[in-house]
């Protein structure tokens, strides 16, 4: 995705014109949206709420992937600095950010009231501010229902998928992103990825904080510390990494290699709400019955 366009007259009238279809309501309460930050988009989609503008969205499509985005939902450019005339141009009454982006605040202000909404702090599990979001969105926007409903359907699910793997996840899982052919990224208990194996009653082989997100790239030797662990790696891969780590003979060395417990997931929003939490669950479940019944095979 490119970063945000100098519009022409041109563009700028013909952003306008397709404006005008869309309808003035964003939501039940009559109250159009802009988003800036993706946990807050997958949240308010999955209420049934549409906005009018949201940032990054061929990225959004390809890394978080659901909930889906209509097409009429005009692309604000990058989430750090988004296009201040198409968010113009779009008339949000609502924007949604969070805690990232606050160095956009006094901006986003000038333009239309805005709801900063915080899921990830450092050595905090996330899934409980991702609830308390998605609460505090649905009555915001006349949603409660949505809301209440999107909880209680993400925690039956989840529950489920934990019952699912009951006598199979004997393991400890790994969750990482692969950065090079030389590095990874664990994703600790204050990761959403984190959070969600513990309630899949999974342990994470990587017991510490994450700072919110990703360990600080680990040479790929620490995974060797682990031998036991089952690893979930988390997209997106560099296709230059996967080729050289198959050539790299301290990889095929890991005992998770060998053993064939490594799976590459589909890809999921590393920094994402009730939506990404789910998802992440279905994946990974799916993934360790997999490899369980790649070891029995």
């Amino acid at each position: 995705m490119t970063g945000p366009m100098r519009m022409s007259r041109r563009y700028a009238l013909g952003l306008a014109a397709g404006l005008t279809l869309l309808p003035r309501a964003g939501s039940a309460a009559g109250t159009r949206v802009a988003v800036i930050d993706w946990a807050m988009l997958e949240t308010v989609l999955a209420m049934g709420v549409v906005p009018v503008a949201a940032t990054e969205l061929l990225q959004f499509r390809k890394v978080a992937v659901e909930p889906a985005v209509p097409d009429r939902v005009i692309d604000l450019g990058l989430r750090g600095t988004p296009n201040y005339e198409a968010l113009n141009l779009a008339e949000p009454d609502l924007i949604l950010s969070s805690n990232y982006y606050e160095g956009q605040k006094p901006s986003l202000q000038r333009v239309a009231e805005t709801l900063s909404l915080s899921i990830y702090t450092p050595g905090v599990p996330p899934y409980p501010a991702a609830v308390e979001a998605a609460l505090t969105l649905g009555r915001r926007l006349g949603r409660e229902a949505a809301a209440r409903a999107l909880v209680a359907r993400t925690e039956e699910e989840i529950a489920r998928l934990a019952g699912s793997l009951r006598g199979v996840a004997h393991r400890p899982v790994l969750a990482i992103n692969i950065g090079d052919a030389r590095h990874v990224r664990a994703f600790g208990t204050d990761s959403m990825f984190g959070d969600v194996l513990r309630r899949l009653g999974i342990a994470n082989a990587w017991a510490s904080d994450s700072s919110y997100s990703a360990a600080a790239p680990l040479g790929i030797e620490a995974l060797a510390r682990l031998p036991d662990a089952a690893v979930i790696v988390v997209p997106p891969v560099p296709p230059d990494a996967l080729r050289a780590l198959g050539d790299s003979a301290l990889w095929q060395a890991l005992p998770m290699v060998r053993d064939k417990r490594v799976t590459v997931i589909e890809p999921v929003n590393h920094f994402g709400g009730l939506p990404a939490a789910l998802r992440f669950a279905r994946l990974a479940a799916t993934a360790l019955l997999g490899q369980e019944g790649a070891s029995h095979g």
